[in-house]
């Protein structure tokens, strides 16, 4: 498990995420990354996808939509 800690950046807090981890996601200095939160309440974090983000934005509007249907479908 590898640990971090929230530090001051003028008046905002920032992350300093270990280089082990950068590596893993591909990721370096000035890209953007994504929370996500998970249905257990934690949060998981990747690379930005802007596809990814606009199929997001679809399935939450059909979720809107269709609210109903998709209950009747979980049971």
């Amino acid at each position: 498990m590898l640990k971090s800690k929230l530090r001051a950046v003028g008046n905002s807090d920032g992350l300093l995420i270990p280089k082990e981890v950068l590596h893993e996601l591909n990721v370096q200095r000035g890209d953007e990354v994504c929370f996500t939160k998970a249905a257990d309440g934690s949060y998981n974090i990747s690379a930005y996808d802007p596809e990814f983000e606009e199929q997001m934005v679809a399935m939450e509007a059909i979720g809107r939509q269709y609210r109903n249907t998709l209950k009747e479908l979980a049971k």
